[in-house]
């Protein structure tokens, strides 16, 4: 899988909240239209959403399972639970919080080492640190992903600021030679996208700037109405 997804774009195909695609149906319509486009894989949200996309594209899909932490903040597959739904959902990836954040009693390099001999699946550990990409590739991780940086407490980028691309430029000098390392998080243009792979990203994941259409049509209303 990781080589079908080298130097190719991941789009991440979810919903939340009153989006009327925040539904199986509606987000395997992305997963189609991504398809379409020629994305190499898709990232997908919750057991029967993913379920559904396993089923309409031809595409490897990573998986994970959204939770929350005590402080409110996001936890990405923070459960043997949510492992296993999504391993039965039929996912070819498994993305899992590698924060230092406890779940489960242990951190999140901790849990992604026990995942690895409980289920044979490889594993995409979300980060937010360089740090933590290192404790990830150490215990098992298949690749790493910055999918968390700017939304921990821990994270130096913010979530209001463009993309972690320091953080894609170390994890990728440092680890890349034996790790990939996937760039994620407010890649909102192609230019950025292109930019995550001039500093040595193994692949790119985006989602907004694709699948959210509320929030595209809210940046060109605040940009005429400015």
């Amino acid at each position: 899988m990781l080589q079908k997804i080298k130097g190719k774009l991941i789009v991440s195909c979810q919903a939340e909240g009153d989006s009327p695609f925040n539904t199986p149906e509606g987000v395997s319509w992305f997963a189609i239209s991504a398809a379409m486009g020629g994305a190499a894989a898709i990232r997908s949200e919750g057991a029967a959403k993913t379920r559904k996309i396993v089923a309409s594209v031809n595409l490897p899909v990573i998986g994970l399972k959204k939770s929350l932490f005590e402080d409110r903040s996001v936890c990405i597959t923070g459960s043997y639970e949510d492992v296993w739904q999504m391993v039965d959902a039929g996912c070819d990836m498994v993305a899992i919080d590698g924060t230092f954040r406890i779940r489960e009693n242990v951190t999140g390099p901790e849990f992604i080492k026990k995942v690895r001999t409980i289920y044979d699946i490889p594993v995409m550990a979300d980060i937010a640190t360089y740090e933590q990409g290192l404790a990830c590739m150490e215990a098992g991780a298949d690749c790493v992903s910055t999918t968390l940086s700017g939304y921990t407490p821990d994270a130096s980028a913010s979530a209001n600021s463009g993309p972690d691309l320091e953080l894609v430029e170390s994890l990728s000098k440092q680890l890349g030679h034996r790790l990939p390392v996937v760039a994620e998080g407010r890649y909102n243009s192609p230019e950025m996208a292109r930019r995550a792979m001039d500093k040595g990203a193994w692949a790119v994941v985006v989602g907004t700037a694709i699948t959210r259409p509320q929030i595209i049509t809210k940046w060109f209303k605040d940009a005429i109405e400015t």
